[in-house]
């Protein structure tokens, strides 16, 4: 069988490395590079107490199935500044992905935090910095050790039903399909539209990351959230990482850092912090694309069979990738999805879909 996987971010290769043992796997991705937009943008932490519950089933699924290497300790703090803040905290605790501590005790991992800033805190010990790009190269590795083949700068120009297949154009290049995977990150809703395939309504959010200096940084230093998602930073270098957490709805496009965003990380930053963070050595963005569920949809699309969905991952592609290329693969192959993943089929249905 002949499987075309569309897309080379993390998404495609991971999901076309586990289906390569039992099909013959073609990854196509539409830039000359791999991983060029969201994959290689990433902030890439583990973080078992990041969001709702399909998200937090597959990070814990995925932890013992990251290749060695890959992952490093980095505690991780989520702090509160108002009632919103203060919400998110208890729920945080109540799901047991995290336990309160004093600020006392948060000043001890982080001394550069004000003691005045926050009404709660809590730590999830858990936290993992992850090597993003070090796990895209491990599944390229696997893709191709399995006989899997990858073409770059191969734009998918059309897609059409083929006998029992799909025939894919690929400028001048068509290719017989048996199925098709359509991991296309932010533009899987385009691919879609390609091959008259119904939307599952993705709506690509833009996030703007920066590393700024300013007092010391200690590099053992935890990831520090607001719990009410409107900044975040961590130890980078002799800098800091920070964002504003911002979630601006864009197109599907190379995204580009707003000066004004910077600013607002930085001041946030600044206001709860010693720092003095005051000057920027560089930033950019990154898309980050969500499903009405927030959750990511896997599977065949109904009514057009062979054609499956990989996508939908939002903000937490790179924590979920093992678990997720794992279970989406048993579901494109028609199997039942490993038992420790924690996750069935029906949740990684878009809610689009009728039954």
């Amino acid at each position: 069988m002949t499987t075309v996987v569309i897309g080379g971010g993390i998404a495609g290769v991971s999901v076309a490395a586990e289906l390569a043992g039992s099909r013959d796997v073609l990854l196509v991705e539409t830039e000359p590079m791999l991983a060029r937009h969201t994959t290689g943008r990433s902030a890439a932490v583990y973080l078992p107490s990041y969001g709702g519950g399909v998200i937090r089933a597959l990070t814990a699924a995925g932890r013992t199935r990251f290749a060695p290497g890959l992952l490093r300790p980095r505690p991780m703090l989520w702090v509160s500044t108002d009632d919103d803040g203060d919400q998110h905290v208890q729920d945080t605790v109540a799901a047991g992905t995290a336990g309160p501590i004093t600020i006392a005790e948060a000043r001890d991992l982080c001394p550069a935090l004000r003691p005045d800033a926050f009404r709660s805190i809590a730590l999830d010990a858990g936290t993992m910095d992850i090597d993003a790009m070090g796990l895209h190269q491990h599944y390229v590795r696997e893709l191709k050790a399995r006989g899997g083949e990858i073409r770059m700068a191969a734009r998918v120009t059309a897609l059409t039903r083929d006998g029992g297949g799909w025939r894919v154009t690929l400028g001048h290049d068509e290719i017989h399909a048996d199925e098709v995977v359509n991991a296309a990150g932010a533009w899987a809703d385009q691919v879609a539209a390609l091959a008259g395939v119904p939307s599952i309504g993705l709506t690509p959010l833009k996030r703007t990351i920066a590393i700024a200096v300013g007092g010391p940084v200690d590099p053992a230093w935890p990831l520090v959230a607001d719990a009410a998602e409107r900044f975040y930073f961590r130890p980078e270098g002799e800098g800091v990482l920070l964002s504003p957490a911002d979630e601006t709805p864009t197109e599907p496009c190379d995204a580009k850092p707003d000066e004004l965003d910077i600013a607002l990380a930085i001041d946030r930053v600044n206001e709860v912090t010693t720092l003095g963070l005051r000057s920027v050595r560089t930033a950019w963005a990154g898309l980050r694309s969500f499903t009405p569920g927030r959750s990511p949809v896997v599977g065949q699309a109904p009514g057009h069979p062979g054609f499956h969905f990989f996508a939908g991952q939002g903000g937490y592609g790179i924590q979920i990738a093992p678990a997720l290329a794992a279970a989406g693969a048993a579901v494109i192959r028609g199997e039942a999805i490993p038992a420790d993943i924690g996750v069935t089929a029906e949740d990684l249905r878009s809610p689009l879909w009728t039954a």
